[in-house]
């Protein structure tokens, strides 16, 4: 980790695009600005492990999820629904692929 010591009005960059500005500093609080590119993000540490939880658990789907979903899929047009947990369900068929210009002849 590097260590710096900076004064208020003083800035600090990272890289070429990014400035901290230390703004105030009051007993033993810090206020920093930030300036940064849109496509950056900027996020206190608590605020940062709250959104990267919700990712993990948004990203967690069960067999149960995806079972509850199936329900509201639409039918297929060539027969009737054939639910996720229906038996004698057909397996997936692979989706025929157009052939390369190549293999196609002129």
């Amino acid at each position: 980790m590097l260590t710096l010591t900076r004064s208020v009005g003083e800035t600090i960059r990272i890289g070429d695009d990014i400035e901290v500005h230390v703004v105030e500093v009051r007993g033993g609080t810090v206020r920093l600005g930030f300036k940064a590119p849109r496509e950056v993000t900027i996020h206190r540490e608590e605020v940062y492990r709250q959104i990267a939880e919700a990712n993990l658990l948004a990203a967690q789907v069960t067999a149960d999820t995806l079972g509850a979903l199936a329900a509201f899929a639409p039918a297929p047009a060539n027969g009737p629904a054939t639910g996720a947990g229906a038996p004698d369900a057909p397996a997936a068929q692979p989706v025929a692929q157009p052939a390369p210009p190549e293999a196609r002849g002129r």
